[in-house]
């Protein structure tokens, strides 16, 4: 059984993960966001959630404490928020990271247009880069709601594939459970996520 600590769980791809780890493994969920009264918990026996902002350094470090995995899908001061993380994950000697960011952030899409929009997640995913923590950069493309896990992935230095296709938040948050339960899937590395 393993403890993974969802960071912005009120998140969609977060919510989609949630369920899906739920339903298919055994995991022990901390679900961390900044309103809890946004999330409802369908499993006290497995779930706990934390009302806390991922900047508060010394509440991320206490949830921290004993977990397998940190997933991240965040909004906000992505740049500070990354800092913060790998230093609570320093301190508490958690090393595995999954660290959602966006395509585009290595100039990989061409005649891309997204620019400076993309500053944010190219600052933060350098942070993560930057660490000795055992992380895996998830870029997906856009995104969609629909109810299917149809994806393929690609990596850094490699074209983004069907960048202008749409891919569900699903099979994102399927991959998500996938590297969090495989160890040694993808470790240190930057995996485009693209509609297969």
């Amino acid at each position: 059984m393993m403890n993974v600590l969802i960071l912005g769980a009120n998140g969609q791809i977060a919510r989609f993960a949630t369920d899906l780890f739920l339903k298919s493994t055994d995991a022990q969920l901390t679900l961390y966001l900044r309103n809890s009264r946004r999330l409802k918990n369908s499993d006290p026996s497995r779930v706990r959630i934390v009302e806390g902002d991922v900047l508060d350094a010394q509440k991320l470090k206490e949830s921290m404490a004993g977990q397998d995995v940190v997933y991240a899908n965040l909004a906000g001061n992505l740049e500070e928020m990354a800092r913060t993380i790998v230093k609570a994950m320093d301190e508490t000697g958690v090393r595995r990271l999954l660290f959602v960011s966006s395509m585009g952030v290595y100039d990989e899409i061409p005649g891309d247009s997204l620019g400076s929009i993309l500053d944010p997640y190219r600052k933060a995913t350098r942070i993560i880069e930057d660490s000795d923590l055992d992380y895996t950069v998830l870029r997906p493309a856009w995104l969609n709601n629909r109810d299917e896990i149809a994806y393929g992935t690609t990596q850094k230095g490699e074209p983004f594939k069907n960048a202008s296709a749409v891919v569900s938040r699903k099979s994102v948050a399927d991959l998500v459970v996938k590297l969090a339960t495989t160890p040694s899937m993808e470790i240190r590395r930057s995996v485009g996520i693209h509609k297969e």
